[in-house]
């Protein structure tokens, strides 16, 4: 929370700050306070308004749904969606184990490549050709 955040909210830092200042002043500043207020609140109340116009749209797209016998599974079988894109591997090693391990040099580094490259040796050591 910032400095002024913090004394606009304590009741006796805002009395120490405000000392100094005419009565004139702290009225300006409270009707000010006001109008933000009031525009907050508007903007809330718009919010809300948008929030209960958008249930209402959905709840009546779903009524029309159940009336027409269509199920929400129909619609997704109607969309494509793109795969995501898979990266080659760029990186292959096989442990002591005798398992592979492959890797697109993107991301985290995978603990089994972390342990190769600990042991001395690089990149370029493991790059698939």
């Amino acid at each position: 929370m910032s400095e002024f955040i913090k004394t606009l909210t304590r009741k006796n830092s805002l009395r120490k700050q405000c000392q100094e200042l005419a009565v004139a002043d702290i009225e300006k500043v409270l009707d000010d306070l006001k109008a933000i207020l009031e525009e907050k609140q508007e903007e809330e109340q718009a919010r809300i308004e948008a929030e209960a116009e958008k249930t209402a749209k959905i709840e009546a797209i779903r009524k029309s749904m159940l009336e027409a016998g269509i199920d929400l599974s129909d619609l997704e079988q109607l969309v494509d969606t793109a795969p995501k894109k898979k990266v080659a591997p760029k990186y292959r090693i096989v442990d002591a184990n005798g398992v592979t391990h492959e890797w697109s040099g993107r991301g985290r580094t995978p603990l089994a490549f972390q342990e190769y490259f600990d042991s001395g040796k690089t990149k370029e050591d493991c790059l698939i050709k």
